[in-house]
């Protein structure tokens, strides 16, 4: 009888490297407050956020995918032929079909990479840098091109108080590859579809089709109270978790990049896990917005901007948000 064959690959991962992508638009409070009823002040209370950075009509999210993916890539020091796998996490691409991660990887110039979209809001890029670390450890890829890419002002309803003023637009990348030591730490994630309407469409692609004219362009909308309770209480839970798998201390951490959610959440995460004062908090959100699944490596890339000597520390990102779905691990910051 046959038996087949079965690779196998380097025991550990790490993330080579990062790039990023912003909009190329400032957009401050006050170009917002008008339409929702508010103010700079009550924006700035809530959430954090002093402007956020939105791309211009004829910027796509493959756009910035392409944009961040470059600087990625060249960071790493890797010919493109050595890249074999691209992952893109995204909500806000134009198509349902084909993938943008088919097309982001064309024009990097990594055909034939094997490529494909995965759709896990503000979780997304965690959830691809966990099967990155699975495919690069199994052998089915040697190096992976994970991106986190949103265009989220086109999903925006100027006059919706929930979410509108919180988004931006903006893509990061990483590049997952072969370590001779532990660099991605074990994959701690989940779900709750129990509350999969607390961040949701205001209505489905079919119910505006077939109703031209009486029914809005579909939006996104949240619960934000029901939000704000899980996001603080059940994923500082999860973030244990993480730190306990990973068999490290939070005193060993070097940063905290959490998914850009809301500053508030930030801070109060932070308290909750005890950080030390040692531990850098990404708080890109203050400039950049909440970029549902860019928002992590974006943080991850301006704090390394901003602190360079904390490249080679640990590190634990987490992400959350639409689903509900949640993950997180700790890394090696490139």
């Amino acid at each position: 009888m046959a038996v087949l064959t079965q690779i196998t690959g380097p025991a550990h991962t790490r993330i080579l490297s990062v790039g990023a992508a912003r909009g190329n638009i400032d957009v401050p409070n006050d170009d917002l407050v008008e339409a929702i009823d508010s103010s700079d002040e009550w924006i700035r209370q809530r959430t954090g956020i002093i402007q956020r950075r939105r791309a211009s009509e004829d910027v796509l999210a493959v756009d910035l995918s392409v944009e961040a993916g470059e600087e990625a890539i060249v960071r790493s020091g890797l010919d493109r032929s050595e890249i074999d796998g691209v992952i893109i996490s995204t909500i806000s691409n134009v198509a349902v079909t084909p993938s943008m991660a088919a097309l982001a990887a064309h024009r990097l110039g990594l055909t034939p990479a094997a490529a494909f979209d995965i759709s896990a809001a503000c979780a997304g890029y965690v959830y691809g840098v966990g099967q990155a670390d699975a495919l690069v450890r199994s052998g089915v890829c040697k190096n992976v091109l994970v991106i986190g890419s949103e265009k989220l002002s086109d999903l925006v309803d100027p006059t919706d108080r929930s979410i509108s003023f919180l988004l931006g637009d903006g893509a990061g990348a990483v590049i997952v590859g072969a370590s001779d030591t532990p660099g991605i730490g074990p994959t701690i994630w989940g779900s709750d579809g129990g509350h999969w309407d607390t961040i949701h469409m205001t209505t489905t692609f079919s119910d505006y089709r077939a109703n031209p004219g009486e029914v809005a362009w579909p939006t996104l909308r949240q619960d934000g109270q029901t939000v704000f309770r899980w996001a603080v209480w059940e994923m500082a839970k999860v973030a244990k978790k993480t730190i306990a798998a990973s068999g490290i201390e939070v005193s060993d951490l070097a940063a905290f990049i959490p998914h850009q959610a809301n500053m508030r959440i930030i801070d109060e995460f932070a308290k909750q896990l005890k950080l030390p004062e040692t531990v850098a908090v990404a708080r890109d959100i203050e400039m950049q917005g909440n970029t549902s699944a860019a928002s992590i490596p974006l943080a991850m890339h301006q704090l390394l901007e901003e602190q360079p000597e904390l490249s080679g520390g640990l590190a634990l990102q987490i992400g959350f948000g639409a689903g509900l779905v949640y993950g997180a691990q700790i890394v090696t910051l490139p």
